[in-house]
């Protein structure tokens, strides 16, 4: 009986719009993702757009403003282990960032329906939608753009190749010429290779360098009898 007497249908028609306006965002959100084939798609974003809402209507419902703030919390914490799921590294490659704040995004969404707060909710898929297909173009000319090394921070390395018994001496003779020409090292790695051969990678600490000066060292490690081969290359930082 207490599921009867607890029955109300205004309350009831309230609840189904929050969930319908979260189940319509989230498609309108998930449509894109699964267009652009991410691996959290048009089922998850929407998913999480209504369960959002479910959790956030629920806690209205039985405690009121306060009831819905402190689920809101535990939404906010609990997406981020989701989006966790999705994010992927491949080497020094991290891919899936963007589909994880965009599931953060949908459980925002479903929030603010289930907050009954409608016209929010229409602002902020908005909002996500012209983020992940607007903004695209942006992304793409920076990306194409060249980079400018002595205005932007980067890894500067210089790798050089040798051989287990010439490695100390090949070691000692890497760290003389980058300290000569004042490029202090945050560290020399060394990884092997084939048949007994190594390469040095010693990693600069500046954060931008001049490819001239790097160049005449390169030249200089390669006349070395250390050395079989060297070069430098830069990198964005991790």
């Amino acid at each position: 009986m207490a599921l009867v007497n607890s029955f109300a249908t205004s309350n009831f028609l309230d609840s189904l719009a929050s969930f319908f306006i979260a189940f319509v965002l989230g498609t309108l959100i998930g449509a894109e993702r699964q267009y652009r084939q991410r691996s959290g798609g048009l089922r998850t974003n929407v998913l999480v757009a209504v369960g959002a809402a479910a959790f956030v209507d629920i806690a209205m419902r039985l405690s009121g403003n306060d009831g819905a703030v402190r689920v809101i919390a535990y939404v906010v914490s609990g997406v981020g282990f989701l989006g966790a799921g999705v994010i992927m590294k491949e080497g020094k490659n991290v891919w899936g960032l963007n589909t994880a704040a965009t599931l953060w995004c949908s459980a925002a969404v479903g929030a603010c329906a289930g907050s009954d707060l409608a016209a929010e909710a229409v602002a902020l898929t908005v909002f996500v939608l012209a983020g992940n297909t607007l903004l695209r173009p942006l992304v793409n000319a920076i990306n194409r753009a060249p980079i400018s090394e002595k205005g932007t921070e980067a890894v500067y390395e210089v790798r050089a190749t040798t051989d287990l018994d010439r490695l100390e001496a090949a070691r000692e003779l890497i760290e003389s010429k980058l300290e000569a020409a004042h490029y202090p090292l945050r560290g020399v790695a060394v990884e092997g290779r084939d048949e007994g051969s190594v390469e040095l990678i010693a990693t600069l600490i500046a954060s931008a360098a001049n490819s001239e000066e790097l160049d005449d060292i390169v030249v200089q490690l390669e006349r070395s009898p250390s050395f079989d081969h060297a070069s430098w290359t830069v990198r964005s930082p991790e």
